[in-house]
């Protein structure tokens, strides 16, 4: 992604009278309470499923579908939210358009993203009513028609908070250019449309790098292809409904959740005490233990950019003190941002995973050797940089380090828990992601005491129900692109394309590093594993390419890709953090990214880092 909203949303523009505003700000509580209560309720019912099972001897009845539709509703209820923040993720921003025409541009994309979302909210509702004569219900009786509501409800409101953030005539504008754009899409003979497909498309183009958010381009595109090729249009919905509750993917707000927690209070702290003693000893001691606490930060956030934005400014003055330049320094927060994720329980893996149809628990077990090879090698050339900066072995203090490891003992204990209950055979994926919030709530919130129950519990669950709605809601829309490429048979096509082109495996390999690392420049990991991973599926299998080593080859680029310029999306980050040019920032990660480079192609050409680890296991 070439850039996203990393910093604090613009202000709204304050049009509202006094009158309005306590009425919006009550309209705001209501909607974090109601978010809390969806992510409280995803937390309580695998629990209470484990619970059963080991006291009554079964589950909950029906809890599982439960669950499911209220991660659809947590997913739309904080893309509503995002919406209203101006959060949704996109492509670029509006800096590079000359200021007088900014304002145009802003009412070109956010008409284009009303248009995509009125059409969503019109096809999802032709869903609920389909599904009303059905007569299907959860259990207890709830028609499943009324757990979809919010997909009708949730994207008539996105569009209207997209227009509303702009101002008087503009807002007006952008709702009447929606609207007219849906009608006369609906009116249109289907043969006039047929005309128009290569013009649309260019058009959503056009107004991604306007600033259109992602899930409005990503849906918009699968709309526009299914809308001219005849096909379903209700195909886009349906495919988000599936996705959004899928029986996996409550699993990422529930790691979400988890990962906000762990971001607040003194936790980073702790954890840089205890990988500064663990590797203080070494030359270069605190560059590895930055490179160890980022891996294990990032494996809990599943995201790069928190790591970056959370932990640099903590971690910079600390290598700046051990003697390292400002350039070293930068360069090595920047390419250690995303190094943890290959280690449970990151969410790219969950999410390749569920879009590879491949067990999440074996990718796990298939990224660990490559995620600690990558680890093992940025620390192997901290080293290296710390003896040629005069760093010498040191003596190592137990004392301290059991001090402070006594310190962080909740937090170090935290990977153990999810372990243990997934691989030791205790619970599910998703009864283990929610023993790990609600050990972080309780670590944080009772134990800790860093977390108030009263003051900030609602607003953290609320604001990871933001970050779960901004996130799912681009899986949700990548989907309904990805129906229509394998209705079109694109899979079978481009791997038939591919090997008339590649004659080896070696070259396909090879020609795949190059394609993954192009892709991880301008692409979210959610969009492209999302979009991609069906296509490339069938064309590695046909050069005997297992699933879990294309699984570790595809995130160990991606995670590459956010750092290869000129647009990887951690540079952009992390000039943002550290208030640097990109030529600076760029300069700064080179080496890091020579480094990296080797790891991935190591696991690239040695399938037995990641699939032989799964195999062994298996026997």
């Amino acid at each position: 992604m070439i850039a996203s909203e990393i910093a604090t949303p613009d202000a709204i523009p304050d049009v509202r009278t006094a009158v309005a505003a306590p009425r919006a700000g009550a309209l705001h509580r209501i909607e974090e309470a109601v978010s809390a209560c969806a992510l409280l309720a995803i937390v309580v019912l695998p629990l209470a499923e484990i619970a059963g099972r080991r006291l009554l001897g079964h589950g909950v009845p029906g809890s599982i579908d439960y669950v499911r539709h209220l991660t659809l509703w947590l997913t739309l209820l904080g893309a509503m939210a995002a919406a209203r923040d101006g959060r949704h993720l996109c492509m670029t921003t509006t800096a590079w358009i000359p200021s007088r025409w900014r304002h145009a541009a802003e009412l070109a994309a956010v008409s284009v993203a009303c248009t995509i979302c009125g059409a969503l909210a019109w096809t999802s509702l032709q869903l609920v009513l389909a599904e009303r004569q059905s007569a299907m219900s959860l259990a207890g009786g709830v028609p499943i028609y009324v757990a979809q509501s919010i997909l009708p409800f949730g994207f008539a409101v996105i569009g209207w908070r997209l227009a509303a953030r702009l101002t008087g005539i503009a807002c007006a504008a952008a709702i009447l250019i929606s609207l007219a754009s849906v009608i006369a899409l609906g009116m249109a003979p289907l043969e006039v449309i047929a005309s128009w497909r290569a013009t649309l498309l260019v058009g959503l183009g056009v107004a991604m790098l306007l600033g259109t958010p992602i899930f409005a381009v990503l849906a918009g595109t699968g709309l526009v292809l299914f809308l001219t090729a005849g096909g379903p249009l209700a195909a886009v919905p349906t495919e988000i409904y599936d996705i959004v509750s899928s029986p996996l993917l409550p699993t990422i707000p529930l790691f979400t959740l988890a990962g906000a927690l762990l971001a607040r209070g003194s936790t980073p702290e702790r954890l840089v005490a205890v990988f500064q003693e663990a590797a203080g000893w070494l030359p270069g001691g605190a560059a590895v233990a930055t490179v160890l606490v980022c891996a294990f930060f990032t494996s809990f956030t599943g995201a790069s950019a928190v790591t970056i934005l959370a932990l640099g400014g903590l971690l910079y003055p600390v290598l700046i003190q051990n003697g390292f330049t400002p350039r070293f320094a930068v360069g090595l927060l920047t390419a250690a941002g995303s190094i943890g994720l290959l280690f449970p329980p990151s969410l790219p893996v969950i999410l390749y995973g569920v879009a590879a149809h491949t067990p999440i628990d074996q990718m796990f077990l298939a990224g660990m050797l490559p995620g600690l090879l990558m680890v093992g090698l940025v620390c192997l050339y901290c080293i290296r940089v710390g003896w040629r900066a005069g760093g010498r072995w040191r003596r190592v203090h137990p004392q301290a380090a059991v001090r402070a490891l006594w310190a962080a003992r909740a937090e170090i204990v935290l990977p153990v828990v999810i372990l243990v209950s997934v691989f030791g055979g205790f619970a599910t994926l998703v009864e283990a992601s929610a023993l790990t919030a609600l050990y972080a709530f309780l670590m944080k919130c009772v134990v800790q005491r860093e977390v108030s129950l009263t003051r900030d519990a609602v607003h953290l669950f609320a604001e990871s129900s933001v970050l779960v709605g901004g996130s799912l809601i681009v899986l949700g829309a990548s989907l309904g692109l990805t129906s229509y490429l394998i209705d079109v048979e694109a899979p079978a096509q481009v791997t038939q394309w591919v090997q008339q082109g590649i004659a080896s495996r070696v070259s396909f390999l090879l020609a795949l590093n190059v394609f993954l690392l192009i892709l991880g420049c301008p692409m979210d990991i959610l969009s492209a594993t999302v979009v991609v991973v069906p296509l490339l599926l069938p064309v590695a299998a046909a050069y005997g390419v297992h699933p879990l080593h294309l699984g570790v080859i595809f995130l160990t680029n991606l995670e590459l890709g956010g750092l290869t310029p000129p647009v990887g999306m951690n540079l952009f980050l992390s000039s943002y953090r550290f208030n640097q040019s990109m030529m600076q920032v760029t300069r700064a990660v080179l080496p890091f990214l020579a480094v990296q480079f080797i790891g991935v192609l190591l696991v690239t050409y040695w399938p037995a880092i990641s699939v032989g680890v799964v195999q062994w296991l298996g026997r």
